[in-house]
């Protein structure tokens, strides 16, 4: 099935090889070890070894490169014949992508005398930025070869560095589990990468573009492994102690009423009342992106049941009525249904934590004010606050849909080995695909055969 055009022999390992070196290049000039790390540093001080922030960060980093590797991975091998690259694409652009990250996050918030300092911290921030690629890859699954999507992750990473450092850095925005800095803006930006390479016969692929048990099967591990890692995601960047307890406890109650509201919409959406794996492997989800905003505010037990009950009925919702919508109306082929995961969750997500924002208070915060909204804490309004919150969203919105749309003209190039639209979704064109048992029915068919020459010798 390979032909000049998708031929890999030599874009990718080209690609592939200039990337890395690139990087080890920058590396040896900009990066060097942080306080934390470096061992004339750290041992300046009279610390315990056990005060070391590794000791307090890597069992969240830890969880957080599970969810991108063997989440995000397995989630994506719902496709009958795409598993190879599923996981494999999924490793590839997700190596890339957090060496990148490292570089591009700590040029906009870790340079210190011309140096990017790195440590278990930002390991973490790396494996959300490399998060937010992976979601746009579920966009384009199926349609892009390997080279495309090392050059959309190239330029992803750098807009998302640009988008998160206008939010944290220049505005203030809270957003601790990135449901506008790492969700919103991976759902857009690939939703509008998946618009610009539109195939208006994508239909000649359609058989391959379905599910099978089995795969289903190992999605579900992708969905399972996601579900449980959640509240370490959200609060693996949050401030030690009650910020952290707090917003591993508010998406775990998030995720758990979710699942309830996705399993109910799926069922009562059917004539049959049979239940949808697409709905459960993905809405299910929901209440963690959505719960990423405002999982480190005074959200409350409560509130958090709230939005993740919210966020699996527009999930489902999106998924049963509005996707085809989009697909007919607006020609977007969203393979995985980020807009239903990601997007609408994303923006959910965003919404409540500038309505926590606007009503918070010191009687209900206390003295931990400081961590959570230091600008309240030194005076500002909660309204502001609020305000801000809700400006992110629509900078976030902006930047992703605006280098979306850059991002695939460029991928149109035909250099980058496009699949053409009647062997979309299929691994041989990538893959060396191990040969498949001949059926029964093909068996008894070279026996009748080889009969039949007898017979007639």
């Amino acid at each position: 099935m390979t032909d000049s055009t998708t031929n890999m022999r030599l874009k990718l390992p080209i690609t592939c090889f200039i990337l890395e070196i690139i990087l080890i290049i920058l590396f040896g000039v900009l990066v060097q070890y942080d306080h934390e790390t470096d061992s004339r540093e750290w041992h300046k001080s009279n610390h315990s070894d056990y005060e070391n922030d590794f000791y307090y960060r890597y069992p969240s980093f830890q969880d957080v490169h599970v969810m991108i590797f063997i989440g995000f991975g397995f989630l994506m091998t719902f496709l009958q014949r795409y598993g190879f690259s599923s996981v494999g694409f999924n490793f590839l652009i997700a190596a890339f992508a957090l060496q990148w990250a490292t570089l591009m996050q700590g040029f906009f918030h870790g340079m210190h005398g011309g140096k990017i300092h790195i440590g278990v911290e930002s390991m973490i921030n790396a494996d959300f930025c490399t998060g937010s690629v992976l979601i746009s890859f579920g966009a384009v699954l199926g349609k892009t070869s390997p080279v495309q999507l090392l050059i959309m992750a190239m330029f992803e990473v750098t807009l998302f560095a640009v988008n998160e450092f206008i939010l944290l850095s220049i505005l203030g925005t809270k957003d601790a589990g990135g449901s506008m800095t790492i969700h919103t803006f991976g759902a857009y930006f690939g939703l509008m990468v998946t618009r610009i390479l539109y195939r208006p016969n994508l239909d000649k692929s359609k058989h391959r573009n379905s599910s099978v048990y089995h795969s289903d099967m190992f999605a579900m591990i992708g969905t399972i492994y996601l579900w449980m890692f959640w509240p370490s995601f959200n609060s693996a960047i949050t401030a030690h102690g009650d910020d952290q307890h707090r917003t591993a406890l508010n998406t775990y109650y998030s995720l758990a009423a979710c699942t309830l509201s996705t399993y109910a919409m799926s069922s009562l959406t059917a004539h049959d009342g049979k239940l949808d794996m697409v709905h459960i492997q993905n809405a299910a989800l929901a209440g963690g992106v959505a719960a990423g905003t405002a999982g480190e505010m005074m959200l409350t037990p409560f509130g958090s049941m709230i939005v993740g009950f919210l966020a699996g009925i527009i999930s489902v919702l999106g998924f049963k009525y509005l996707s085809p919508i989009l697909e007919e109306k607006l020609k977007i082929q969203d393979t995985c249904g980020v807009h239903n995961l990601h997007g609408m969750p994303g923006i959910l997500g965003a919404i409540v934590g500038a309505v926590t924002a606007a009503v918070a208070t010191t009687d209900v915060y206390g003295n931990g004010m400081k961590d959570v909204f230091p600008m309240i804490a030194d005076g500002g309004k909660a309204s502001y606050q609020g305000g801000i919150q809700a400006i992110s969203l629509a900078v976030t919105l902006g930047i992703a849909l605006l280098g979306g749309l850059i991002v695939g003209f460029i991928l149109k190039l035909p250099i980058f080995g496009q699949p053409p639209d009647t062997i979309c979704f299929e691994d041989s064109i990538y893959w060396e695909v191990p040969g498949e048992e001949e059926s029964h029915e093909d068996q008894m068919t070279a026996v009748r055969t080889e009969e039949t020459e007898k017979l007639n010798s």
